[in-house]
């Protein structure tokens, strides 16, 4: 094994740089797993850790990427052996520890998840966080009473990585599921992922500005959070329920307490960073035996190299993708 690898830099000194270079294996942060990086892919979080102003990076040099599957190389974990593949999304990588943008990671051991059987590497990374967060979103509408039967879905920033795969997933499942995004020339691209429907943002968030509002989704899907949301709560029926993983529309809400107890809407939070490791575990299979989309691939944008990361990072920070973007070691 050669004694340096390339990785993603981001530096911050007298100015700030981003650029591919020569890391050594003892630049790695402590772990017990040592990781040969196969995939990873892009999130709108390792968007912002490539930019200055992005508040995501807390120290530096850094190699961002909060995704990553591979197989190990070498672990002081006995769950985990030499060979075997994995995968890591949350917890600190990206953010505090290094990332999957590199050839070579060393992670705590609590992080890793075993390839599901019926995955591939490949395959993991197309879901990635954004996948991951769809599926856990689902997993709990369902646990609130979501069913195919009681009506319509809604998926807001459909385009994105999360709303994409929850559009694919819910088709899967049988759902009438209604996409909305603020690009119109994608229709087609999400009525190839399963989408019944497709509005647009403004249809979302309407002009009435009503606390309660006609009823017309049972749940939604909600990457995006901020005014919108407040308007998908007004529209949702009585006992139904809203998915909030997100905050590129925003952190505040201006919404009143009249949905929760006039029409019992229940507002569910997902985290997919600390998710505990059980139910990460169990999410990642269900992701695989009755979640898995049927053309997973219609999913990916792009596919990039180390070298081609920039370019696809400031697209995704400017929403120019339809889907994922993979990295390839």
């Amino acid at each position: 094994m050669a004694m340096t690898f390339q990785a993603l830099v981001v530096e911050k000194n007298d100015t700030f740089t981003v650029g591919v270079k020569e890391v050594s294996f003892d630049q790695l942060p402590a772990g017990e797993v040592l990781i040969k990086v196969v995939y990873s892919s892009v999130n709108y979080k390792d968007g912002l850790a490539s930019i200055p102003e992005g508040k995501i990076v807390r120290s530096y040099p850094f190699i961002p990427g909060i995704d990553l599957s591979g197989y190990v190389v070498s672990s002081t974990d006995p769950r985990f052996h030499k060979g075997q593949q994995v995968l890591v999304t949350g917890y600190e990588v990206g953010v505090s520890h290094y990332g999957g943008f590199s050839e070579y990671a060393r992670v705590p051991a609590d992080w890793v998840v075993p390839l599901p059987v019926g995955l591939t590497l490949r395959e993991a990374m197309i879901y990635g966080t954004a996948g991951f967060t769809a599926a856990l979103s689902i997993i709990r509408l369902e646990e609130n009473g979501l069913t195919p039967e009681k009506g319509k879905v809604l998926v807001t920033g459909a385009t994105g990585g999360v709303g994409g795969v929850a559009v694919s997933m819910l088709n899967k499942k049988g759902y009438h599921v209604v996409a909305s995004t603020g690009k119109p020339d994608a229709a087609d691209y999400l009525k190839s992922l399963g989408a019944r429907e497709v509005i647009s943002r403004e249809d979302v968030i309407g002009d009435s500005g009503k606390p309660l509002d006609k009823q017309l989704w049972q749940a939604a899907v909600d990457p995006v959070g901020g005014n919108s949301l407040a308007s998908i709560l007004s529209k949702i029926i009585y006992g139904g329920s809203v998915a909030v993983s997100g905050l590129t529309g925003g952190i505040g809400v201006p919404t009143t307490v009249l949905p929760f107890i006039l029409r019992g809407v229940n507002l569910l939070g997902i985290d997919s960073v600390y998710c505990p490791a059980e139910r990460r575990v169990n999410s990642w299979n269900r992701m695989v035996q009755d979640l898995k989309p049927e053309h997973l691939e219609t999913l990916v944008d792009r596919e990039v190299s180390l070298q081609g990361l920039q370019e696809a990072l400031s697209d995704i920070l400017k929403s120019n993708t339809h889907g994922r973007i993979l990295v390839c070691m």
